[in-house]
């Protein structure tokens, strides 16, 4: 099997690993306040709307057919807003509990505890909300360019190819961060850990960003890629340093 086929298994592998007991838990509550977002938000919507709907009826009575046209519509609309916008709010809701789910899946994996120092709750949220800035500016610089490309005369045809190369290149680095990030390791050294292992880092990135792009699948592709990255980190990173 090739490094990137490799990498491909463990995007996979994910699936398997965040049904585990002790695991389950870091997947389920911020699914669980994203839902409940999202349903406050249809509740608060849907009481708007039969306000508005009441009140051109009293204004104007023959105005009640507009509720057979204006539910439709707002079912229409739930369903846009969910499908497009569920996964982006579950990012920035699970970003913090990440790593803790990284742990959770380290620990299911090797019955060890991460090393000693790990970081109070609000502090691995701070961190872990810094990450996160960090990845964006790094993304913002580099894709920028890229988008320029698309507007050049013959380069445009290769375009489409560099980005879907630099998109899974981002996501190998957004969640190998996750694992790494909880043994300390800056910013720069895991960008530069997973230069060495590059072709493996594309397979499980490829991997990943295909996932996100499969409707369903892509609410739960964060955490089967935080449980995925954590699984290669273990298998790969630690097992051949111990060697």
């Amino acid at each position: 099997m090739s490094e990137f086929h490799r990498g491909l298994h463990y995007a996979l592998s994910g699936f398997a690993l965040v049904t585990r007991p002790g695991v389950r838990l870091y997947v389920l509550l911020p699914l669980l306040c994203n839902s409940l977002i999202f349903a406050a938000a249809v509740v608060w919507g849907a009481a708007r709307l039969e306000a508005l709907i009441h009140w051109l009826s009293a204004q104007w009575a023959w105005l009640h057919w507009v509720a057979w046209l204006l539910w439709p519509l707002f079912a229409v609309i739930v369903l846009v807003v969910v499908f497009f916008c569920f996964s982006l709010l579950a990012n920035l809701i699970a970003a913090p509990f990440n790593g803790f789910l990284s742990a959770a899946v380290e620990n299911s994996l090797t019955g060890a505890p991460l090393p000693d120092g790990t970081a109070g709750l609000v502090t691995e949220i701070l961190e872990a909300l810094r990450s996160e800035a960090r990845k964006f500016l790094y993304f913002l610089v580099r894709a920028l360019p890229l988008l320029l490309l698309f507007f050049i005369p013959l380069v445009q045809a290769a375009a489409p190819l560099l980005w879907f190369g630099f998109a899974a290149w981002m996501m190998a680095v957004e969640y190998m961060d996750y694992p790494m990030g909880n043994r300390a390791m800056l910013f720069p050294d895991i960008r530069r850990e997973l230069a060495l292992r590059r072709s493996l880092a594309m397979g499980f990135g490829t991997g990943i960003l295909l996932l996100t792009m499969i409707p369903l699948l892509n609410f739960i592709a964060m955490p089967v890629a935080v449980a995925g990255a954590t699984r290669l980190y273990v298998e790969h990173f630690i097992a051949q340093n111990i060697e």
